[in-house]
């Protein structure tokens, strides 16, 4: 992480400004339920400024997501590959998929191996651990801060519910549950919240 800081204020160097610095430690190979991302994408957008990624893998290892990235009203740029333009972008993010799916294989095959030699996989305190989580509370779904920020902002606004959905959808964050968005849904969430605080 410190060394994907490191890179993006390089890259800015000393006459820019930095507006906001969002972390995340989510797997480039997610590109659903990223709140980190989707707050920086809206920071942006409502900013107008440009998206900096350390490296292009970080931000998605999905061609998919980086295709709608690219044709999204947010410039972004790579530090790993400043200059590169729309269709090296595309040629990357197909790379660092292929790259994924590989990775995948083999950590499929090394468990098949093992397995096959007799090696016990998974947690072998299973029930201990689920029962530790189900204490806590760490089973309940939640909407992360930031996409109930995103939604409150968006309803301020005049938004309808209807296309704050659409927004949510289009920018490929899942609810809680991991399906899509709908009135319904934004209007719970919403109405949940107006609880809560």
């Amino acid at each position: 992480m410190e060394a994907q800081q490191e890179a993006v204020r390089r890259h800015i160097g000393p006459g820019s400004e930095l507006l906001a610095e969002f972390k995340e430690i989510e797997s480039g190979k997610k590109h659903t339920n990223r709140p980190q991302l989707q707050a920086a994408l809206q920071q942006c957008r409502t900013s107008k400024a440009t998206l900096v990624i350390a490296k292009l893998d970080r931000l998605a290892r999905n061609v998919h997501f980086i295709t709608g990235l690219i044709e999204s009203r947010v410039d972004f740029v790579c530090c790993d590959n400043p200059h590169a333009n729309k269709a090296m972008l595309q040629m990357l993010a197909v790379f660092a998929e292929h790259e994924r799916e590989q990775i995948s294989q083999r950590t499929k095959a090394a468990l098949a191996a093992a397995k096959a030699r007799g090696t016990k996989l998974g947690n072998p305190r299973i029930e201990e651990a689920r029962a530790a989580r189900k204490n806590t509370g760490a089973y309940a779904k939640k909407t992360p801060p930031e996409i109930l920020a995103l939604m409150k902002s968006l309803h301020r606004q005049g938004k309808p519910l209807r296309e704050i959905a659409e927004e949510l959808n289009r920018l490929h964050i899942r609810t809680p549950r991991g399906s899509s968005w709908y009135a319904s849904t934004v209007r719970n969430q919403l109405q949940a919240e107006a609880h809560v605080t």
